[in-house]
């Protein structure tokens, strides 16, 4: 701003209020800097961090409704309340009145009968409306394709699985007796949405009319039913209904959504919504940073521009309100760009994403906008207050001389304000505690390092160039430009320091992006195979096993494994009876009370992990030993040592826990909480579960093995597998197309660090070339200095993303991690490449311009 315009501000109409010329004076001087170029770099990070946030919270909130409503497909709704007893009137009333679509299923096991032939079956009776998400799939036969359907069986006819039609011979038009019904089979029923993932469906599936159940009466006093209200409605309704419902719940009853019933889904989605997270993370970070290095240039004329205020007589408190203003309508008019920005990009972002849904994704909300808006007046407070803090009782000659570092705040201080809106942002946006803590860790080792590593490169740098003052002429030449350049480090090593934490902040949330969106990903989908197992046999008798193991070599099946299981209730620990009434919730309540699979195996799993103890050898054969999965033992408070007594078969058996294992329950392989050494169960009856992989559609094998082996109960879990393979592909695109806009934002940084300094290091070129530096030697200074900035920010850019992601994947996603040389070597060397060829081409312009042509320009 000129003096004159600011002469013509300040003799403003003396009737005009000091807000009015406030104002006046913010918005003229906002558009005086702004042309002046010192604005224009920090207003595009500014809008460049709102767009990061708005962009990632508006397409992630949108992708994370999406994938719990696909989800919600294998639950048949929302979310369903169940119960050991029939649905309480006040749950359909509280859902009527806040408008939610609702039907009843009853689910309990029971005969069915066939002539002379008779078959255990999970009966499934449904209200008129299920399902409330997705379809059901009929056909005439169990390799039909078959069709979807909007109903469920009319009165008088039920739809049963193929497995169910096979064992029992039926085909369309068959009768079936159902308790004291006699029922048509009219369809045979191929797919239903809540069916996919129920591991613990035992039995095959027959669908009748829930009008038809009162005439089977096999509803009685005392039997074993699962009732169930299923719900559907929009998200913040249903999230409502659920907050106001799950407090009320009584005995025997509880709320479930796709996360809660069906654990395996809930490990998928709660793992795609944390690499959500972690990709908006990195955009919030490197929109910071850009926004932090790029304000300096605007702080410089700020203070140039407040001196002069004062200068034509302006008071303190009016210098104060301009700045408050002039922040607000910075922070205000980027975040209505960034905002609208974010808003174009996420639908570009939804638009490319959209094949990957069943559905359209659902429409934005506010939140995100609202989001945007506050960090970016967070950003610039928290860029300004420092400043403004210092400048409250500065004098006149006190800014124009520069003085501001004698004031009381620290140099190191000034960055505390924008610090903490970081920190802020990190938990915000990363929705987990230990990945916000471990990321802010990593920073705070980062800067620490980077200190430590620019000390040292200086004070060794010293020792070498003067044992080689002996060398050439020509070559003393170049290392004296090249001391001098490493000796630019020494003179500004605050300001150095801070642009290699720029540097290696960029370059490491590009890497751990790069990590995220490769390896981490790529493991976590490694970690469900695609010849993983998808089909379980139980209830395999000792005399079937050779038949078995026969069938799988028939059936070119490999892999395999046949486990014995029995059963035993825990009822003591180190002597103490455990009961019901000692736990406070109800999960751990029903755990201890459940019937364990115990079972005996001499080599540890490859899919377990011993975490504490020892295992058995195979000297201990028989010795009454025992290993427990962790969660189990975590919730039931038991430890290394503890003696548990089981009864089994109405006997005690008296064990002592020797280990602690991890188990990898993505492997859907066959896993057991308990288990015990060869021989200790051998007095016990036992009966036998395996698992198998067997390709989509390749019935035929297991239609054989039931046909020899009636007592057999085959579980499919393949729906259920197919649903977390997509999940987890279509997390696989959807990041990609977060990380490919973070990318944006981490070039940002790399600019915004270049241009922060460059008016410093332009004068200091000057003063070189003035006492008689060559172009030459000025450019290899300058490229000195900047490559050991670059391959210091690269090597601990690094060592930090490499750490931040074996942190994340190995203690929170739990996903095996392997070093990634290949990416670090790469970074270092385009680092070393880049960054000192970049800053040398932003100042090369100035190193052909004659010496007195500089000092006149500055």
């Amino acid at each position: 701003m000129s003096a004159n315009n600011l002469a013509s501000n300040l003799e403003a109409p003396l009737k005009a209020s000091p807000i009015k010329l406030s104002i006046a004076l913010a918005w003229t001087q906002t558009l005086s800097m702004w042309r002046a170029g010192a604005l224009r770099v920090m207003v595009f990070s500014l809008i460049l961090a709102v767009a990061a946030i708005t962009a990632v919270g508006f397409f992630t909130q949108r992708v994370e409704t999406a994938l719990n409503q696909q989800g919600g497909l294998l639950l048949g709704g929302d979310i369903a309340v169940s119960s050991d007893h029939p649905i309480g009137s006040q749950f359909i009333q509280r859902a009527v009145a806040q408008n939610i679509a609702t039907v009843k299923t009853y689910e309990f096991a029971s005969m069915v009968v066939f002539g002379d032939a008779n078959q255990l079956a999970e009966i499934k009776a449904v209200g008129q409306g299920f399902p409330l998400r997705g379809d059901l799939t009929i056909g005439q036969h169990a390799n039909d394709n078959g069709h979807t359907v909007k109903a469920i069986p009319n009165v008088g006819e039920v739809w049963v699985e193929p497995r169910l039609a096979s064992l029992l011979g039926l085909s369309i038009g068959s009768k079936v007796d159902v308790g004291e019904r006699t029922l048509l089979v009219a369809a045979i029923l191929l797919h239903e949405p809540s069916r996919g993932g129920d591991m613990f469906s035992f039995a095959p599936r027959l669908m009748m009319n829930a009008q038809d159940l009162d005439a089977t009466k096999l509803i009685q006093f005392g039997s074993r039913v699962k009732y169930q209200l299923l719900l559907a409605a929009p998200p913040q309704i249903i999230n409502d209904y659920f907050a106001e419902t799950t407090p009320k719940l009584a005995r025997g009853e509880k709320i479930e959504d796709v996360r809660n019933a069906r654990p395996e889904i809930k490990l998928a989605l709660d793992k795609a919504q944390q690499f959500l997270g972690l990709s908006a993370m990195v955009s919030v970070i490197l929109a910071m940073v850009a926004m932090l290095l790029s304000s300096l240039p605007y702080i410089k004329q700020s203070l140039d521009t407040f001196a002069l205020m004062r200068c034509f007589g302006a008071a303190q408190n009016l210098v104060m309100q301009v700045l408050a203003i002039q922040t607000l309508l910075i922070a205000f008019f980027s975040a209505l760009v960034g905002i609208l920005l974010g808003f174009l990009a996420q639908f570009g972002l939804a638009y490319l994403a959209g094949s990957l849904f069943l559905e359209a994704l659902p429409p934005v909300k506010a939140l995100p906008a609202l989001v945007g808006l506050i960090a970016s007046i967070g950003m610039m407070f928290a860029v300004v207050l420092p400043h403004a803090w210092q400048m409250r009782q500065l004098t006149t000659m006190n800014i124009l001389r520069r003085e501001t570092l004698s004031q009381p705040i620290s140099a190191q201080a000034k960055f505390l304000p924008a610090a903490f809106v970081m920190v802020a942002m990190i938990f915000w946006q990363a929705h987990d505690v230990k990945i916000a803590l471990a990321t802010i860790f990593a920073i705070l080792i980062l800067c620490l390092t980077i200190a430590g590593l620019a000390y040292a490169v200086i004070y060794s740098s010293n020792r070498l160039f003067n044992r080689s003052s002996s060398a050439s002429t020509i070559n003393a030449t170049k290392l004296n430009a090249m001391k001098l350049g490493i000796l630019g480090l020494k003179r500004r090593f605050g300001l150095s320091t801070v642009q290699m934490i720029g540097f290696s902040m960029g370059l490491m949330v590009l890497m751990l992006l790069a990590l995220i969106r490769g390896d981490l990903v790529r493991n976590w989908q490694a970690s469900l195979p695609i010849d993983a197992p998808n089909r379980f046999i139980i209830n395999i008798q000792p005399t079937q096993i050779d038949g078995i193991h026969q069938f799988f070599e028939r059936a070119h099946i490999k892999k395999t494994t046949i486990f014995p299981m029995v059963r035993g209730r825990l009822v003591s620990k180190n002597g103490q009876m455990i009961t019901a009434t000692q736990w406070k919730d109800d999960k751990t309540t029903r755990l201890a009370e459940r019937e364990f699979n115990l079972s005996w195996i001499d080599k540890m799993q490859s899919d377990n992990t011993l975490l504490s103890g020892r295992w058995w050898t195979p000297q201990e054969h028989g010795k009454p030993y025992i290993s427990l999965e962790q969660d189990l033992a975590k919730t039931l408070g038991i430890q290394l040592g503890d003696k548990l007594t089981f009864d089994v078969a109405g006997s005690s058996l008296i064990l002592t826990v020797t280990s602690i294992r991890k188990v990898d329950w993505d492997s859907m392989r066959a896993n057991f909480f308990a288990v015990t050494p060869p021989g200790v169960l051998d007095q016990y009856a036992a009966n036998y579960i395996s698992s198998f992989h067997l390709p989509l559609g390749a019935d035929t094998p297991m239609n054989e093995l039931v046909k020899n082996y009636p007592n057999l109960t085959v579980i499919d879990v393949a729906a259920l597998m197919q649903q977390v393979r997509g999940i987890m592909q279509k997390m696989s695109n959807t990041i990609q197309y977060v990380f490919a806009f973070s990318l944006i934002a981490g070039v940002a940084v790399l600019y915004a660090t270049l241009v922060a300094t460059r008016d410093e290091r332009v004068q200091e070129a000057t003063l070189m070339r003035v006492f008689g530096a060559s172009r030459q030697q000025v450019s290899i200074a300058y490229l000195s200095e900047f490559a050991c900035i670059g391959l210091i920010a690269a090597l601990v850019a690094s060592l930090a993303a490499n750490g931040l992601a074996y942190y994340i994947s190995a203690n929170i996603l739990n996903i095996p991690f392997q070093f990634n040389m290949t990416l670090a070597l790469s970074t270092m060397l385009i680092a070393a490449i880049i960054i000192p060829t970049a800053a040398w081409l932003g100042l090369r312009s100035y190193l052909n311009i004659p010496p007195r042509q500089l000092l006149n320009s500055i």
